[in-house]
């Protein structure tokens, strides 16, 4: 992977003057994060060869998420705790902010795309849940937590879109219907801790949730009604946030069960078997990284279903972005991608994985893209 790209959102005139007195920090060779932009070759999974192309300062503050449009390979959104989202288009170059979303008072803490990519729902420590049009950046609804308490994730039914679950920091989740603005009955559960990360399966018919106690709940959805039914509940580490949950239904032709893959404070990225209907977990890989207290997100690599061999990439807390072959026994780190100044929050590839994009804790954005080695 190569770095393209290196991006921030648009500042305001005053925060722009207190930018200015504060230099953003970047990556050099006396860093302490290593050598900036060092490409590895990739052995494994087909992913070949990816150099960074893009760097992007546009943010202020931290951007915890960021999440390519679905099957597209150049529209990519960002969330900032500046209270801000933007939509870039990567091409054709240069690469532009199609439109900032404003509106939120407080950090965005994740957001979603609707499957049409028409639609981005984003929550905010400000308690509100809002869905945007992504064309003219248009606010087309605010829905208030009826709690007052803060928002921390959010994702879309996968064969509803009308339905988007939401997680607060109360320990509740909710079923909201976003054209109406309400909540769903019998669309609501509460966690043993704030509700951190969200993921359905695929068929959209099981749902998990992870909050910062360390505990994973598996929830039936009724697709008629809405309605949520707690099933299971796997304790990962007793007092470890799981800060990210990602859902697959395969992995690879030698892996054929569905999977579920894990980000959680205890240095490891972990990944688990999916062994029933009501969602059980069997713990089946960890992968070790620095993960100690920061929200890191990892996924898995979109197109390993049609490859030999099965691969997952995840931000760490050390500036870089870690490629693991699922199944090595040995040696499962098969690209390891540096350039960042600060923790890698979140990481995502566009629709045919020519283009992967990672952002950090101090704003950064890099564009990689796949060549041929």
């Amino acid at each position: 992977l190569r770095c393209l790209w290196v991006s921030q959102t648009p500042v305001a005139p005053r925060a722009r003057q207190q930018r200015k007195k504060k230099r953003l920090p970047t990556a050099s060779a006396n860093s302490k994060y290593g050598t900036p932009y060092l490409p590895f070759v990739s052995l494994g999974c087909g992913l070949l060869f990816y150099i960074p192309i893009l760097t992007l300062y546009y943010f202020i503050s931290s951007v915890p998420r960021l999440q390519f449009a679905n099957d597209d390979k150049h529209l990519l959104a960002c969330c900032s705790l500046d209270g801000t989202l933007s939509i870039m288009t990567l091409s054709p170059p240069p690469p532009t902010v199609k439109v900032t979303l404003k509106g939120h008072a407080g950090p965005v803490t994740d957001f979603a795309w609707s499957l049409s990519n028409d639609i981005i729902v984003s929550t905010s420590k400000d308690g509100t849940l809002r869905i945007w049009n992504t064309e003219d950046g248009r606010c087309i609804r605010e829905v208030a937590d009826p709690e007052g308490s803060e928002l921390l994730c959010c994702t879309f039914q996968p064969m509803n879109n009308n339905l988007t679950v939401v997680g607060n920091s109360k320990h509740h989740l909710q079923v909201v219907n976003i054209s109406t603005g309400k909540k769903v009955k019998g669309g609501s559960s509460k966690l043993t801790g704030r509700v951190l990360s969200l993921s359905f399966d695929a068929p959209g018919r099981i749902l998990w949730a992870g909050d910062d106690r360390g505990s994973i709940f598996s929830f039936l959805f009724d697709m008629a009604t809405g309605k949520l039914t707690k099933a299971k509940r796997l304790v990962v580490n007793e007092g470890s946030p799981i800060s990210s949950i990602s859902a697959r239904s395969w992995i690879s032709r030698e892996a054929r069960d569905p999977s579920l893959l894990v980000n959680t404070c205890v240095n490891k990225l972990l990944l688990y078997r999916v062994v029933d209907n009501e969602g059980t977990l069997q713990l089946k890989r960890s992968f070790p990284i620095q993960h100690g207290s920061q929200p890191l997100h990892s996924i898995f690599c979109p197109l390993m279903s049609f490859r030999q061999g099965a691969c997952v990439v995840t931000g760490s807390e050390d500036a870089c972005v870690y490629f693991f072959d699922v199944e090595r026994n040995t040696k499962a780190i098969v690209n390891k991608l540096q350039g960042h100044s600060g923790p890698v929050l979140d990481v995502s590839f566009n629709c045919d994985e020519s283009l992967l994009a990672s952002s950090d804790a101090t704003g950064m954005v890099i564009i990689w893209r796949r060549e041929q080695k």
